[in-house]
């Protein structure tokens, strides 16, 4: 193993041999490499970063708690920076969301809101216990999130180990009815406990994007029928689709809320769980074996929740909209100019995300331009992760017109190269 590194990197095929360039820092929107390059972070570092790298109200939060509590065991203990936390979330978020649940990842906060939805019914004495989802969707790389999941390239070695769900059909522009109707038939089996989706936009399975009032219709349906409604807001929540949340656009107030990449700006691993009073409820008892059982060794971790208060201070305290819809708005007519030199495909766009197909034969994840894209942009200094065919950008929201500028040219520019060949 001399000379080679012993990290195994996720998605990512060391076969392939492609360089792995080694960061030493980061500020605001770029990253710079040991070998002094500066890299332009056109996708939030895996769409986690919001305000930029290095925030300094979030790194002074980060290094003022580390001196105080570093660490607390949560069962059955507690602590101020949670306290604050929870607090704070249930005061922004949507109205009747009065319980916060923490965890340590977005895969992992939809593994707890699939448990509460399995643990409300069981304790109610109902036998409710089959999951509905979304096609072309994605929830995470746990087992509860893969089972969630689309199937596919993604869990296809994994599939023996994962549990059966109810799909439903993707609500395609002209044919939402489909959606409508497949989801009323199966909310009216008995035995469905749950529907769980990306609102307004679904990021693995390749940036695809639908209006808020077929969210809306989505959650009514559950409603009519009792059925949980689980939002997955890991990607979507802290303004990426131009509001804090996306269910916010379409007045959509969910069962079970995840919410976790921005939740610190992107600085910390830390996730929540929020969910509606008969939830919280139905676990309550005097019987022990009807608590809700679940943990991990770093719940609710002070120095996190520490970096996730700066968060909410800055959302509070700066003009974040104004940032939003000024990236929005500068991504639309950098795409627009894009689209009219090259002939790209379903050009599309929710709050800070805008994204474009290339059209090949080989669509998806697996496509051949893969690798190409990816090369091409590592060379001209951007960091840009292509779903296959699909391009996308979501940067942080400082970002610069000057560098922006500079993602647009580089899309361009391997643009022309990988349709010339």
């Amino acid at each position: 193993m001399s000379g080679t590194s012993p990290v195994w990197h996720p998605f990512t095929q060391h076969g392939l041999g492609e360089p792995i360039p080694l960061v030493e820092r980061a500020e605001g929107a770029a990253l710079y490499t040991a070998d002094g390059r500066r890299v332009i972070d056109a996708i939030s570092s895996w769409w986690v970063t919001t305000h930029g790298h290095n925030h300094p109200r979030i790194v002074a939060a980060i290094a003022e708690q580390a001196q105080k509590l570093d660490q607390l065991i949560f069962a059955g203990w507690t602590h101020e920076p949670a306290e604050t936390l929870a607090r704070g979330l249930v005061e922004i978020m949507p109205d009747g969301l009065d319980y916060v649940f923490f965890s340590d990842s977005g895969s992992t906060s939809v593994e707890v809101a699939l448990k509460m939805a399995l643990g409300f019914w069981s304790n109610r004495g109902e036998p409710r216990h089959r999951i509905l989802v979304m096609q072309h969707s994605y929830h995470g790389d746990t087992i509860g999130g893969m089972s969630v999941g689309e199937r596919g390239v993604y869990n296809q070695a994994y599939s023996p180990l994962l549990f059966d769900v109810g799909t439903i059909p993707f609500p395609h522009a002209g044919q939402e009815q489909a959606t409508y109707d497949a989801l009323d038939a199966a909310c009216a089996s008995t035995d469905v406990a749950a529907f769980i989706v990306e609102p307004l936009l679904l990021g693995a399975g390749g940036m695809l994007m639908y209006s808020p009032a077929v969210l809306a219709e989505m959650r009514a349906i559950c409603a009519r029928h009792g059925v949980l409604f689980i939002a997955d807001e890991v990607m979507t929540g802290w303004g990426r689709t131009g509001t804090l949340t996306a269910c916010e656009q379409a007045g959509v107030v969910p069962d079970i809320m995840c919410l976790a990449k921005g939740l610190t700006g992107g600085s910390m691993p830390l996730a929540v769980t929020l969910a509606n009073a008969p939830i919280f409820e139905a676990h309550m008892s005097q019987d022990r074996a009807r608590m809700f059982f679940h943990s991990s060794s770093y719940t609710a971790n002070p120095i996190a929740c520490a970096a996730a208060n700066a968060n909410l201070a800055i959302w509070r305290e700066e003009p974040v909209f104004e940032r939003i819809a000024s990236l929005a708005a500068r991504e639309a007519e950098g795409f627009a100019r894009i689209a009219g030199r090259h002939p790209v495909a379903n050009l599309r766009q929710c709050g800070t995300v805008a994204a474009f197909d290339i059209e090949v034969t080989d669509a998806g994840y697996l496509s051949h331009l893969g690798p190409q894209l990816l090369a091409s942009f590592r060379e001209q200094d951007v960091l840009l992760r292509p779903l296959g065919n699909t391009i996308y950008v979501m940067p942080p929201y400082c970002i610069s017109d000057a560098d922006l500028e500079t993602v647009f040219a580089a899309i361009d520019r391997a643009l022309t190269k990988v349709i010339r060949t």
